[in-house]
């Protein structure tokens, strides 16, 4: 088997946290420079930095996956309606209202959310340790919030609302993205990005909302570069190793680091409930990382395109001339019965009783 192969669960969950955390430290820059602008200029020129930042990387980058075909258009613009559109323009609209640190905060229920609807949708399975790990992560996130409403003032709960609703939107957004986890990441990026960006710019457009100075615009450029390209990348590699519920928790610590940035540039509201609230959230990861889950399981005859290799335990088809390492065609599984460590991945979305 490949390296990665023999640990799916930890590299998984390691390239979560990497999405998390280029997400979160996006969060109170984009309260700051977002400011001046009103919410769908602000996602614009978000998801235009994501399409951006992605087309300049593409020539360059070896392709990690199937290609974005026609059959994937209806659950693309799904993904774009709820994540590009409707998400960041409430995330926007509540930041100029709620503040960054609450904001980032109530950003921890993004991961409820995704844990719920990727549960009804997949069936995945939770278990006990990654249920634990979803509810240390749930209380640390109450926690948190106890700090920031302890100067939480009453025109603060409209903008508190459109964040939550805006976390409902990427928890469907996370959803809907599961099947697009074999595609090319950079492909759904950049078709994501550039769907959102005429969105919520003509939307902007419509509403005549002013353009922010050259450089909170190059700020926020740069922040959807970070938070809404390479985050989503890295999203998307993390689902296609340990499925929509884990990478979705593991998400939830990106909301912390947004918070911490939030207090370093002044924002003060985080106390000791947030410090109890990391520690919590802190347990989670590492109930997530250390997860291992083998037993016996059947795979029935399936064909399909994904990216993958012949070393992998899963993949025993015969090419002339001979293929070695990472590539992408339409191939068959025939049946196969086995016991290895796994999670649920393209190969392993199996019931559990």
């Amino acid at each position: 088997m490949a390296a990665d192969e023999h640990r799916p669960i930890a590299s998984g969950v390691l390239l979560a946290v990497v999405s998390a955390v280029s997400f979160g430290v996006t969060t109170p820059l984009i309260a700051r420079f977002g400011a001046t602008a009103g919410p769908f200029t602000t996602a614009a020129l978000l998801y235009v930095g994501a399409a951006l930042s992605s087309a300049v990387v593409s020539p360059f980058a070896k392709t990690s996956g199937r290609r974005l075909g026609r059959a994937a258009l209806p659950r693309l613009l799904s993904v774009a309606l709820f994540g590009s559109t409707l998400a960041p323009a409430l995330l926007a609209w509540g930041l100029s209202r709620a503040g960054a640190t609450a904001s980032s905060l109530a950003l921890n229920f993004e991961a409820v959310f995704t844990v719920v609807f990727a549960s009804i949708v997949y069936g995945e399975h939770i278990g006990r340790r990654v249920g634990l790990a979803v509810a240390a992560m749930l209380i640390g996130g109450v926690l948190a919030g106890l700090d920031a409403v302890r100067t939480f003032q009453g025109a603060q709960f409209g903008g508190l609302l459109a964040v939550l609703a805006a976390t409902a939107c990427w928890g469907m957004d996370n959803t809907l993205t599961r099947g697009l986890a074999e595609v090319d990441p950079l492909e759904v990026v950049i078709a994501k990005g550039n769907l959102g960006a005429l969105a919520t710019g003509g939307l902007a457009f419509a509403f005549g909302e002013s353009a922010p100075g050259v450089g909170a615009l190059l700020a926020l450029l740069l922040c959807g570069a970070t938070g809404y390209g390479l985050s989503l990348r890295f999203y998307l590699l993390a689902q296609r190793r340990i499925g929509a519920v884990r990478t979705g928790s593991i998400f939830a610590t990106g909301p912390f680091v947004g918070a911490g940035l939030a207090w370093l540039l002044g924002d003060r509201q985080a106390g000791a409930a947030t410090g109890l609230g990391a520690v919590a959230f802190a347990v989670g990861v590492y109930l997530h990382l250390t997860e291992r889950h083998s037993h016996g399981h059947v795979h029935l005859p399936l064909e399909h395109e994904h990216l993958h290799r012949h070393d992998d335990g899963h993949h025993h088809h015969v090419h002339t001339p001979e293929v070695v390492g990472e590539h992408t065609h339409p191939h068959r599984h025939d049946r196969a019965e086995h016991e290895h460590e796994h999670a649920p991945d393209v190969h392993h979305g199996h019931r559990h009783s």
